[in-house]
């Protein structure tokens, strides 16, 4: 028999929150609430701005109205789900860009790693169909706060497209915000060598470097051409796949670091007319923060928990980074690629609070991994901030979601839809707590 389950008003606190999922995971359920309040919280909208204690409106998956939860009258028989949490902090669903999340399974077992394909030139692999909405390590990375994600290929000099993911749904097609948002194009090092932390050595310059930068503009003035082309007979998948580069409807990624780098990047960028470059990394971005704010290329910032890449940087390099194009005017979102990134993905909103601590506002470090990703994405229209008109795609936490002391979300929204706050890393828990607790 099909129920819908209708609830007027829940007190959170944990143990009712794991209750109440547990409620609805048991029955079947005809519809999901179409009309939500959440009322009392403190908003973090997103965007800067902070209610201490707000009403949020939410019908048919979408914001309908934030208002001051002291100045609002409720009426309960307009609201299939009234949700008091009051004491408790409500942030947008926070954005992991570039990411292997949902991509790869267990790093050492070759059979679940679906992020790479062979072959140098791959912008026509994508990402979207390869992405495991039911991977364990998802649920995880979700349970800290992390709702949408940009599953990202690897490899080669162009790995592929990604596509932007809810990290809930039934099925990659469920999960879906945006396919194919744009290619990934790995830009060649500039220097090599180094060695590694523990046995530093100098960097020396590529040799190669001019070489392999020289084949990339190459591929790239033929894709160009082949799009002015308009509609030629003979389609060419890997061609087909740049087009939306120079029409404005890809952004390209360019994976870079170095000065050197950057710098060509940004007039490979010029040259070629790229409508939305975007770049990758960016170590040493803050070098070059007044020419990339003048050609409006924003940076998915290398990840701040990173050791210095050289002798002489700072010990804190990477921890103030983000506070250092801040202060230059470039636009950038915080991003966590790196060793055993899926899994550490869920720490994605302590990188945050790194650079928090190193030169961000709260509020700063908050947008940092909402709003500013998706306006660098393309998807701020809909997703990033809590606000009137956008996706209901936000969470509730106990404490400063920031602060791994504080971080424990409550109650999740994935466009409006109620979602478990709870993964199996929490019930081991119980479970073996009960265990060995005589109960």
């Amino acid at each position: 028999m099909v129920r819908k389950v209708q609830l007027k008003k829940i007190n959170i606190n944990m143990k009712l929150l794991i209750l109440f999922f547990a409620f609805v995971s048991s029955v079947a359920i005809a519809q999901e609430p179409s009309r939500i309040l959440l009322s009392g919280g403190n908003l973090h909208v997103g965007n800067g701005e902070v209610f201490e204690s707000a009403a949020i409106g939410i019908e048919d998956g979408k914001v309908t109205f934030i208002k001051n939860a002291y100045a609002f009258t409720v009426n309960e028989n307009d609201w299939d789900t009234i949700i008091d949490v009051t004491g408790k902090e409500i942030y947008p669903g926070f954005v992991a860009p570039n990411s292997t999340l949902g991509l790869t399974e267990i790093d050492a077992v070759r059979a679940t790693r679906d992020f790479r394909e062979v072959g140098t030139y791959n912008p026509h692999v994508r990402s979207q169909i390869a992405f495991n909405v039911e991977s364990k390590v998802m649920s995880t990375v979700r349970s800290n706060g992390v709702l949408l994600t940009q599953a990202t290929p690897r490899g080669g000099v162009i790995s592929g497209s990604s596509a932007l993911m809810t990290t809930s749904g039934w099925n990659w097609e469920d999960a879906t915000v945006q396919k194919d948002d744009g290619i990934h194009l790995n830009w060649p090092p500039s220097m090599e060598g180094g060695g590694w932390w523990a046995e530093p050595a100098p960097k020396k310059k590529n040799k190669k470097y001019s070489e392999r930068k020289q084949s990339i503009s190459e591929f790239f003035e033929m894709a160009k051409a082949y799009v002015q082309e308009g509609n030629p007979e003979k389609k060419d998948l890997r061609l087909e796949a740049m087009r939306g580069c120079f029409e404005g409807t890809k952004r390209v990624y360019i994976h870079a670091n170095e000065l050197q780098e950057l710098a060509d990047v940004i007039e490979f960028s010029k040259s070629l007319g790229l409508a939305y470059p975007v770049i990758v990394g960016g170590y040493d971005s803050h070098l070059i923060t007044d020419q990339l704010r003048d050609a409006k290329i924003p940076v998915m910032v290398v990840r701040p928990h990173s050791l210095p890449e050289n002798e002489e940087d700072a010990v804190d390099h990477a921890y103030r980074l983000p506070a250092l194009l801040k202060e230059g005017g470039v636009k950038f979102c915080i991003q966590n690629q790196g060793d055993m990134e899926a899994m550490n993905t869920r720490n994605l909103p302590f990188l945050a609070g790194t650079a928090m601590a190193y030169g961000l506002s709260e509020e700063e470090a908050v947008s940092a991994i909402s709003l500013w990703s998706c306006e660098i994405m393309g998807i701020d229209k809909l997703y990033g901030s809590i606000e009137k008109g956008k996706s209901a795609t936000l969470f509730v936490s106990e404490g400063n979601a920031l602060d791994m002391m504080t971080n424990q979300m409550i109650l999740g929204l994935v466009n409006g839809q109620l979602i478990t706050p709870t993964n199996f890393q929490f019930e081991l828990k119980e479970k073996y707590s009960k265990k060995y607790s005589g109960q």
